[in-house]
């Protein structure tokens, strides 16, 4: 375990640099002078140039991308060109609204999406399974942000059941905090579901056909059993995979449905980020969705040997 950890340490240390270039790169290139974009057009020469040596712009670019770097490993992501506040203390406030919506979406994903591939894989070439698959495929098609609009008209307007939008933390008013969370769970989770139930179907079809399986069915093990205690353990691996992916993207920022419900999450940070030209805050933001990235492939490899006893860390780490 100790060694697989420090490999994978030593492999996330080069993805965080290249990331860093990456992000350092892309706000070099941006057309016209970025201290000019801050001041803004009808600024001075003077307000311009004293912009341009407080950022170190009219420092050399490795020397800017040098201390950059150091400030990272500090834990100095720099200071918000727009309210003058430490970048890392403004991603931490917006983070919890994110990892929250992330997390239920993705719970509600997983209880929905493995009974509803189960039901699909076991009714193939039944009415029951040709209906289930229709649904799964039309499921994946439908575009969050258009659920999300639908589930605000529907509950909120018409029928005045749940609030439109807004967050409120959940240490501040559990009850609230939950009210609010229903419908941008259900518009982050919908296509999850049917994407994620659709691997499931996959998964579970092809253990079926597996050789152990049919021995333990000519065994007389009866099918519920035999699904608990060999086919779903078998099928979780390709699960856990897509849930991990999904996770680390939804926590990358779900821009789209944190700007329709009016959630100040990860996501919406970003978009505000970059209307307002802040380009250290997007560094900042960037680099943390990067991490999450990996952090979330460490937690799914994790997972793999917990699930699967063929897997080992050892093994992985040593590969």
């Amino acid at each position: 375990m100790l060694r697989f950890l420090v490999n994978r340490a030593l492999i996330t240390l080069p993805v965080l640099l290249l990331v860093m270039v990456i992000t350092f790169g892309l706000v070099q290139l941006i057309p016209g002078d970025a201290a000019r974009l801050i001041a803004g057009p009808d600024a001075s020469l003077a307000t311009v140039t004293q912009i341009r040596e407080n950022l170190g712009l009219d420092r050399p670019v490795l020397e800017q991308f040098a201390s950059y770097v150091a400030g990272v490993f500090q834990g100095d992501l720099g200071r918000s060109l727009v309210d003058n506040r430490p970048v890392l203390d403004i991603i931490v406030e917006r983070l919890p609204a994110t990892i929250q919506l992330a997390v239920m979406a993705q719970l509600v994903t997983l209880l929905l999406a493995v009974p509803a591939g189960i039901v699909a894989a076991r009714g193939t070439g039944r009415v029951g399974g040709v209906i289930s698959s229709i649904v799964l495929y039309s499921g994946a098609a439908m575009p969050s942000f258009w659920l999300a609009i639908l589930l605000i008209l529907v509950f909120a307007v018409q029928l005045g059941w749940l609030p439109a939008g807004g967050y409120v933390h959940l240490w501040e008013d559990p009850a609230r905090n939950l009210e609010l969370m229903i419908l941008p769970v259900a518009a982050a989770s919908a296509r999850l579901v049917t994407m994620t139930a659709r691997f499931v179907r996959s998964a579970v079809l092809d253990v079926y056909n597996e050789d152990f399986v049919r021995v333990a069915r000519a065994k007389g093990m009866s099918e519920r059993r035999l699904l608990v205690k060999h086919i779903l353990p078998a099928a979780l691996i390709p699960v856990i995979t897509i849930s991990g992916i999904t996770l680390a993207d939804m926590l990358g920022g779900i821009v789209l449905i944190e700007v329709v419900f009016s959630i100040p999450g990860f996501g919406r940070l970003i978009v505000d980020s970059t209307f307002r030209n802040d380009f250290v805050t997007v560094q900042g933001c960037l680099l943390v969705a990067a991490l999450f990235v990996v952090v979330v492939n460490l937690l799914v490899d994790l997972l793999y040997a917990a699930v699967d006893p063929r897997i080992t860390l050892s093994s992985k780490a040593t590969a």
